[in-house]
């Protein structure tokens, strides 16, 4: 998949997996890898900084397997934060899909 077309959404399903439920951030790079090739070094400074920007908070809880996980909590501004971008997304890719269909058809 093309780096910039990842780098563009990968907030949008970051943010998204985590209102469904918490998630610490191993468990963050394997969802996020269901729809996107990432790596850890990629989703821990986002992370970062989206904890920065409140858009979400973080908790430790006990692991069974080795030290206490932090996870990841959305904010109520993160959850207008990621509505914004959704509202975005569905505008944006609705346009290039649609200019893509004009221009084939002009063929």
């Amino acid at each position: 998949m093309n780096s910039q077309f990842k780098k563009g959404v990968l907030e949008l399903i970051v943010l998204e997996s985590v209102r469904t439920k918490d998630m610490y951030g191993y468990e963050l790079v394997e969802e996020v890898s269901k729809v996107v090739d990432v790596k850890e070094g990629t989703i821990y400074p986002l992370l970062k900084r989206l904890t920065n920007e409140r858009y979400f908070e973080t908790y430790l809880r006990e692991s069974t397997e080795g030290p206490p996980r932090k996870y990841y909590h959305i904010t109520a501004s993160g959850i207008l934060y990621l509505d914004s971008l959704e509202a975005e997304w569905e505008e944006f890719q609705s346009k290039v899909c649609n200019f893509l269909k004009e221009h084939k058809n002009n063929e």
